[in-house]
C-alpha cells in the first residue's frame, strides 16, 4: 500500500511537471512576451491617466538636500506628446540599455578562450587530475565554474562528468546528474565573475534609476554572496550525488564502451603552457597597476573601490580571457593569425544574436514602464502595503526567491525574467531599506534552483539525451526526478547562506551593501 502510495505521488509531481512543460512550450518566444507587455503598459497607462491615479511619497531634494513630498501621476503613453517623444527614444533605448555593452565586451573575450578550446582543456585537465574520493565535488565544482562561458559546460562538461564516474566503476546517470547540478543549479555561484553578472547588473542599474538616477549596481555586486556559495553548492551537490541519487540508482549494468582518458594531447599540452604564462604575466601587470596605492589603476586618493580598476573591471576580465585564449590558441594551433581571432569574436557575438534582439524589445518595455510611471507608482503603492502589513525584511527576501524558483520552470531564460522583474522589485525594495544588489541576488538564488528541473530550459532537452545514453527508456520524467533532490537542497542551502549574509549585514560584494537607506 505504501509503495503503491508512493509511486501514485511521484506519477502526481512527474505528471504536474509534463503541465509545466507544456504550458512554457506554449508561451510566446521572450522577445514577444517584451512586445506585449510593453502594448499593455501603454494601455494600462491610458487608463491610469484618465482616472487620475497618482502617489505621493518623500524624497530628497538633491539641489537642496531638503525631505520633500512628491506627487507622481501616471502618464498616458497613448497621448499625442507622448506617442512622439516614444518614437524619438527608440533607437537610444536600445543602444543606451546598461547590458548592452558591458555583455557585448566581456563576450570578445569569452568566445576567445572558449573558441580556441582553452575552457574545453581546463575543464577536462581539472576533472582529469581528481582524486577518485573527491571526483563527485570536482564535477559539481568544474560545472559552477564552467558556467563563466554560458553554454560550454552543458556541452563539454555534463558528458564528461558520465564519463568520468565511468571510469572509476561508479553510475554514469550520477555523472551526468552532478555535473548538470552544478552546470545549471549553481549557475549563480562562481569564484570569478562571468557573462552575466554585466548583464544583470545593468538591468539592475536601470531598474535603481527609476528610484536614484545616480544609482549604478557593479557588475561585482555579488562577487562576496557567490564566492561563498560556490562552496555550499559544491559541498550539497555532493552529498545529494553521494547519498541519494547514486544509492536510488543502484549498479550500472550497462556497457563501457567509450574513450574514458581525459588525457590532453601534446598540441593541447603546449597550448595549456601557452595559456599559463600568457594569464600570469597579464595578472603580474595588473597586480603591478593596482596593488600599490599609488598605482596606474587606484584612485586619484589611492582607494579602491571607486578606481579606475572597478570601473573598467569588464575590459579587465575581458582581457583575462582574450589573452590567454590567443596564447592556447598559437600553442595548440586552433588561432593561426589574427583573423582567426576576429573570426571567433564573430562568432561569439553570433551566438548571443537571440540576447541582443530580447534586449532591444526589453529595453523599449524597461523604458515605456518608467515613462508611463507606472513602475513609481506600483513600487510606491506595494512597499506602503507590504510595510503596513509588515511582510518586510527576510520573510519577504525569500518570498521573492520562491516567486523567482516558480516563475522559472515557465520562463526559462534568465535575463528575460529579470528584465520584467527588476524595474518592479527594484524599487519596491529599495523604498522598503533594502538594496537592488540584495534584490538581484535574491532574484538570482530562484533562477538557479528551479533550472534542472524546468523543462522549458533550453539545455533540458539536450541532458534528456545525455540520460538516454545510458538508459534507453529515460525520458523528461526520468531526468526531473533524479534533479527533484538538488532542486530542493539548492534551494534550501542556498536560503540558509543568504540568511546568515542577512542577518550578520555582510556586503553581497566590493562596495555592495546589503540594505539602502529607505
Amino acid at each position: 500500500m505504501s509503495k503503491n502510495n508512493t509511486l501514485e505521488k511521484k506519477g502526481l509531481v512527474i505528471r504536474a511537471l509534463d503541465r509545466v512543460e507544456r504550458i512554457g512550450n506554449a508561451m510566446p518566444n521572450p522577445a514577444t512576451i517584451f512586445l506585449i507587455l510593453t502594448l499593455a503598459v501603454m494601455v494600462i497607462s491610458a487608463i491610469c491617466a484618465n482616472a487620475g491615479v497618482s502617489v505621493t511619497y518623500e524624497a530628497i531634494n538633491t539641489t537642496t538636500g531638503n525631505v520633500e513630498e512628491v506627487t507622481v501621476a501616471a502618464v498616458n503613453l497613448l497621448s499625442v506628446d507622448s506617442i512622439r517623444t516614444l518614437i524619438t527614444k527608440l533607437v537610444s533605448n536600445f543602444t543606451g540599455f546598461f547590458a548592452l555593452g558591458t555583455v557585448f565586451t566581456i563576450i570578445l573575450g569569452v568566445s576567445v578562450a572558449d573558441g580556441s578550446g582553452l575552457l574545453a582543456s581546463l575543464l577536462r585537465k581539472a576533472a582529469g587530475s581528481a582524486p577518485k574520493t573527491l571526483i563527485t565535488a570536482m564535477v559539481v565544482f568544474l560545472g559552477i565554474m564552467s558556467n563563466i562561458a554560458s553554454s560550454t559546460g552543458y556541452v563539454v562538461l555534463v558528458p564528461l562528468g558520465a564519463i568520468l564516474f565511468m571510469a572509476v566503476g561508479r553510475h554514469p546517470i550520477a555523472g551526468l546528474a552532478a555535473a548538470f547540478a552544478g552546470v545549471s543549479g549553481g549557475w549563480s555561484a562562481n569564484l570569478l565573475i562571468g557573462t552575466n553578472d554585466p548583464m544583470f547588473a545593468g538591468m539592475s542599474t536601470q531598474a535603481a534609476n527609476m528610484l536614484d538616477p545616480n544609482y549604478t549596481v557593479s557588475p561585482l555586486c555579488n562577487w562576496f554572496f557567490m564566492f561563498a556559495s560556490t562552496f555550499v553548492i559544491t559541498a550539497i551537490g555532493t552529498f545529494v550525488t553521494n547519498k541519494i541519487v547514486e544509492p536510488r540508482l543502484g549498479k550500472y549494468e550497462g556497457a563501457i564502451d567509450e574513450d574514458t582518458s581525459t588525457e590532453l594531447s601534446p598540441a593541447e599540452k603546449r597550448g595549456m603552457k601557452f595559456a599559463g604564462i600568457a594569464a600570469l604575466i597579464y595578472i603580474a601587470l595588473i597586480a603591478i597597476t593596482v596593488v600599490p596605492t599609488n598605482g596606474l589603476l587606484r584612485g586619484a586618493d589611492g582607494g579602491f573601490l571607486h578606481s579606475p580598476f572597478m570601473s573598467g573591471i569588464i575590459f579587465i576580465m575581458m582581457l583575462l580571457f582574450l589573452i590567454p585564449g590567443i596564447a592556447y590558441g598559437v600553442g595548440a594551433g586552433t588561432i593561426k593569425s589574427d583573423k582567426d581571432v576576429v573570426e571567433l569574436m564573430t562568432k561569439g557575438i553570433q551566438g548571443i544574436s537571440g540576447f541582443m534582439v530580447l534586449i532591444f524589445f526589453a529595453a523599449q518595455f524597461t523604458n515605456f514602464f518608467t515613462f508611463s510611471n507606472l513602475g513609481t507608482i506600483l513600487s510606491v503603492a506595494g512597499a506602503n502595503f507590504l510595510s503596513d502589513i509588515g511582510f518586510v525584511g527576510l520573510p519577504l527576501v525569500v518570498a521573492l526567491i520562491l516567486l523567482t524558483a516558480i516563475i522559472n520552470l515557465f520562463i526559462a531564460v534568465d535575463s528575460a525574467k529579470w528584465a520584467i522583474m527588476a524595474p518592479v522589485f527594484v524599487p519596491m525594495f529599495m523604498r522598503l531599506g533594502m538594496s537592488p544588489e540584495l534584490t538581484q541576488v535574491a532574484y538570482r538564488i530562484g533562477d538557479s534552483c528551479t533550472n534542472i528541473i524546468a523543462p522549458t530550459m533550453p539545455f533540458f532537452v539536450l541532458t534528456v539525451a545525455f540520460f538516454q545514453k545510458y538508459k534507453k527508456d529515460a525520458g523528461i520524467g526520468t531526468v526531473i526526478s533524479t534533479m527533484l533532490p538538488y532542486s530542493i537542497c539548492f534551494l534550501i542551502g542556498w536560503i540558509a547562506l543568504f540568511t546568515v549574509f542577512y542577518v550578520l549585514g555582510l556586503p553581497l560584494g566590493p562596495g555592495s551593501p546589503m540594505f539602502y537607506p529607505a
